[in-house]
Order: structure tokens, then sequence, then C-alpha cells
């Protein structure tokens, strides 16, 4: 069982709870989604609590995350935009340390769970719908009514942007969470190959190098993958929230 790669994707009970016939478990996804929130708070507090005219790493580290969220944010959805810097940055933290906490071997790899990265995207597109309808009132309907279309053609066309709006949460989802559990089924594969290898002796071992460095690479590049998403989920992020701010904008 330790060598299948889908094992460590199991959601396991840890304190089973049932209410009404409806199951409130706390399991080891909802232990590092805890974890994730906690290191995420514990990380920026204890690193800007004692901030220094010349800042420690961890403190530039913390000012970077800052800065650059926020002029990830000024670009993709303008200066009206910087309103919703609380909701992008934490929604990158929270990824972002979800991810790299799951790099740690044995550790439970929260984003790799396709109802955790589809209820942040939902998240994020209620967000849009709610602000741009209490802003906008039905003026919000622009965003599905592009400018200069023919009269002709602007069924299709609106029909065809009401059906890429409603795709957004499902490929929004489906990109962190694939990413996610193809990279740690693939690093756990080569793994395997390398315990599998090393058992048959001299030869196994010999034969082991290559599945090793392959793990060490894959190891590297999933780090980079793990920023990437994160990175990648806070940009569209921007640019849906622009949608809510300025919809009539494109």
């Amino acid at each position: 069982m330790s060598n299948d790669p889908t094992h460590q994707f199991l959601v396991n009970k840890i304190v089973p709870i049932e209410i009404g016939g409806i199951d409130f478990s706390f399991t080891n996804a909802s232990l590092f989604m805890v974890a994730t929130v906690a290191a995420g708070i514990g990380f920026l507090y204890f690193t800007t609590g004692q901030r220094g005219l010349v800042p420690s790493r961890m403190q530039s580290v913390s000012e970077m995350s800052y800065e650059f969220i926020a002029s990830m944010l000024r670009e993709g959805a303008g200066s009206h935009g910087m309103k919703f810097f609380p909701f992008v940055f934490s929604l990158f933290m929270f990824v972002l340390t979800a991810n790299m906490l799951g790099m740690v071997p044995y550790f439970f790899t929260v984003t790799s769970q396709i109802i955790v990265t589809f209820a942040l995207a939902m998240l994020v597109i209620g967000t849009v719908v709610v602000y741009g309808f209490y802003k906008h009132g039905f003026g919000f309907l622009k965003l599905f009514v592009p400018s200069g279309v023919p009269g002709m053609l602007l069924p299709l066309v609106v029909t065809i942007e009401v059906i890429s709006f409603l795709s957004r949460p499902i490929s929004l989802s489906i990109r962190l969470f694939a990413n996610m559990l193809a990279g740690h089924i693939t690093l756990k594969v080569f793994a395997g190959f390398v315990t599998s290898l090393s058992a048959l002796g001299a030869v196994g071992v010999a034969g082991a190098i290559l599945p090793l460095l392959m793990t060490v690479a894959l190891t590297g590049l999933e780090f980079l993958v793990s920023f990437l998403q994160a990175y990648v989920f806070a940009v569209l992020t921007c640019m849906y929230l622009n949608d809510a701010v300025h919809p009539g904008g494109h």
C-alpha cells in the first residue's frame, strides 16, 4: 500500500463527528488546512512583528510578497481593485503555503483535492458576481456584451461569453488540482523505483542512480511548480476581479 502513488491523497478521519446524518469529521485534510493557515499567519506575524529599518531576510521575504501581490493587483484590476488586496494576498499565501507544506514527506497536500481548489475558485467567482452586482447593478451584465459586436452576432457572442464565465471556476480549480496531483504522483513513482531497485543488491543500487537523479530533479521542479501555481491562481483572480470593478472595460 505504501508504494501506491495515489495513497498519499486519501482523506482519513482523525476525529469522527456525525450530526444529523451529516459527516463533519475532522480529517487529515482538515488538519493540514488548519496547519496551512497557522503556518501562513505565523510566518507573517513573526517576520513583520519586529520590523526594523534594515529588514532581516525573512522580513524582506514578507515585504516582497506584499509588494508582489500589490503590484499584480494594480496591474490586473487597477487602483480601484486594491480594496481586494487582503482577499488576493490571503488566497496567494494559502495556496503557496499549502503547496509548500505538501512537499514535506508524509505531509498531506491540501491543494491536490479537487473539492478544496473548487471551493477556492467558487469563492473567487462568487466575490466577482456579488461585488459586480453590488457596485454596478445590472450594468455588471455589460461583461457579457462586448462593444462593437454586430447585432446579428450578439446572441452568439453573449452565449459564448456566458459559457466562458461559467467555466472559470472549473478551469481555475482543475489547473491547480491537476498540477499538484500529477507532480506528486510522478515524484512518488520515481521514488518508488529507487526503493524497489535498491532492494535488489549491488546491481539494483547501480540501476537506482538514474531514478534517484530524476527524483531530485523533479523535487526541484515541483517546488517551482508549487510557487507558479500559487502565482497563476493569484493572477487569474486579479483578472476576474477586474471584471467586477470594470465590467465594461473589455
